[in-house]
């Protein structure tokens, strides 16, 4: 039985002064190769740390159960971060609905056309070679998903953003972190992302494909700018 998803704010790391990861930011040397978290927005819950202790990362992806957003208003979602929590045993692992060939974009859900797919995998391409950063996307119906396969197809490490587009529950927009990602991209800037164009009135008005392309637009002009504290301030 999934555990019901809990969040809490990790604390910030303090940016270090080089390093070499990133073409345009600065970087820390050396540094082990944690855990990929994920960000969340709301309040410290009791389980939490039960759940760091039960889940893998691994296990927490194969779940990918996305916290359902609360409607405010005809406009409006309150929207909270997926964490991917879920317990082991309820982890999806199927390596057969990985393609053959490596890519940067896995739409086993249907929701691209060939040519949207091309211009993600460019998009993506070009990024990764500007700023260093790794953007995934994986579109899925859960539990029809590679799951945690997806970590070694991917070589998913801290560097790396895997956007996951699920609508089954409500928000189609769901990420997981690298955490020298985080480093440089506010937390809210996420949540924007997925209040905007992940919520049900969104991409049931406008496509699951174009809530896909607007998000993944949107991430690559926040990585696009230049440190500061007012980076990644606005999703347009």
């Amino acid at each position: 039985m999934a555990l019901l998803p809990s969040f809490r704010l990790l604390p910030r790391a303090t940016a270090p002064t080089s390093s070499p990861l990133s073409v345009r930011r600065t970087r820390p040397r050396g540094l082990a190769l944690p855990r990929v978290r994920c960000c969340a927005s709301g309040t410290p819950h009791p389980a939490a740390a039960a759940r760091d202790t039960a889940a893998s990362w691994a296990g927490e992806l194969a779940g990918a159960v996305p916290w359902k957003a609360a409607v405010s208003g005809a406009l409006a979602l309150a929207v909270s971060f997926t964490c991917f929590v879920a317990d082991a045993r309820t982890g999806v692992n199927k390596p057969e609905l990985l393609p053959k060939e490596f890519t940067t974009v896995i739409d086993v859900a249907g929701f691209l056309s060939s040519g949207q797919e091309n211009r993600l995998r460019q998009e993506i391409e070009d990024l990764e070679k500007d700023t260093g950063y790794k953007l995934r996307v994986l579109a899925q119906n859960y539990p029809d998903t590679p799951g945690l396969a997806i970590k070694d197809f991917w070589q998913v490490d801290e560097r790396t953003i895997v956007f996951v587009a699920d609508p089954t529950f409500g928000n189609i927009i769901n990420f997981n972190i690298g955490p020298l990602v985080d480093l440089d991209v506010p937390r809210s800037f996420w949540s924007q992302v997925s209040g905007k164009y992940g919520n049900m009135f969104y991409w049931k008005e406008k496509g699951e494909d174009a809530s896909i392309e607007a998000a993944v637009t949107a991430i690559s002009r926040c990585l696009r700018d230049p440190a500061g504290t007012n980076n990644c301030s606005e999703v347009l």
